[in-house]
């Protein structure tokens, strides 16, 4: 399985919490953006609802890195 790059998770994940704060912005400018952000979250992380993406990102952003191939090959 594919996994992806920290960084990106920990984007996402920042953008999902920035948006589920309500910073007083305009509803259907932050749903759309949440929405967006929702379905990159479950892409990204082979999911199909929000709360099991998050879970995800989340435990793979506890794990290790794992080796990368040119690391293994030597």
């Amino acid at each position: 399985m594919l996994l992806a790059h920290p960084a990106v998770l920990e984007e996402l994940l920042r953008r999902y919490d920035e948006l589920t704060a309500g910073r007083g912005e305009d509803a259907q400018e932050v749903n759309r953006r949440l929405e967006d952000v929702s379905y990159t979250l479950c892409v990204t992380t082979g999911t199909r609802d929000i709360a099991s993406a998050l879970l995800s990102a989340r435990e793979q952003l506890r794990r290790p890195a794992p080796e990368t191939a040119t690391a293994a090959l030597s």
